[in-house]
């Protein structure tokens, strides 16, 4: 993502995976205040954790003082392994989750996707919980209703979406949250993936951030 994009390879459930680790300015914050995983699109349609808005939503994290880490899921570039529908990409995440921790291991909690990404950090976030521990919070962009079986999400996970999202429609969105009573940022005249309009993403994570 920049010069200091540290990369490595990590021991998947299915193999090495491929990861990207983005600390925040040091001129900014002297510390990380948190850790933050991202989640990139559908590894079968082009997805990969340098995709556009997996990038932004790196950088908006990086900009609150997080340390930002993508993954390459299983089948993707150089990350071995095939597409498991969602159930291993989801026990890959924890491995990385896991070996962060142990390298940041009081950092408060982050999960953040992008489409398919947001089924599984919305799968992962159910395990957390269920295990006593979850992450402090969620920024899903592009959520994956009625294409996957998106479990329910914490009351205060940030969503953004697309008006004129072509693949995951908006009101599939919103027949998702409304009985979850949870609000979603819509963007005007964008589409799934946010041309023209990253911006509106970084700077609208940042906003809710800063308000919790």
């Amino acid at each position: 993502m920049n010069a200091q994009t540290e990369h490595f390879s990590l021991q998947g459930a299915a193999g090495n995976l491929q990861c990207a680790l983005d600390l925040p300015d040091p001129e900014t914050h002297a510390a990380p205040i948190g850790l933050a995983l991202v989640a990139h699109p559908h590894p079968l349609y082009g997805g990969t954790m340098d995709n556009k808005v997996a990038q932004t939503l790196a950088r908006a994290f990086t900009a609150l003082g997080y340390v930002a880490v993508r993954m390459n899921f299983r089948g993707v570039d150089q990350s071995q392994g095939v597409y498991d529908a969602g159930i291993g990409e989801t026990d890959d995440m924890e491995i990385l989750l896991n070996s962060m921790r142990a390298r940041f291991p009081d950092l408060p909690l982050a999960l953040a996707g992008f489409s398919f990404g947001t089924f599984v950090q919305a799968r992962l976030q159910q395990r957390l919980q269920e295990n006593g521990k979850p992450a402090e919070r969620l920024a899903l962009v592009g959520a994956a209703a009625g294409k996957w079986d998106m479990p329910a999400i914490p009351a205060n996970t940030v969503l953004v979406h697309g008006e004129l999202d072509e693949t995951i429609p908006l009101s599939a969105v919103l027949d998702w949250l409304r009985p979850q009573d949870i609000p979603v940022t819509v963007i005007p005249g964008a589409d799934h993936f946010f041309h023209r309009r990253l911006h509106h993403i970084k700077q609208h994570i940042i906003s809710m951030w800063d308000k919790a």
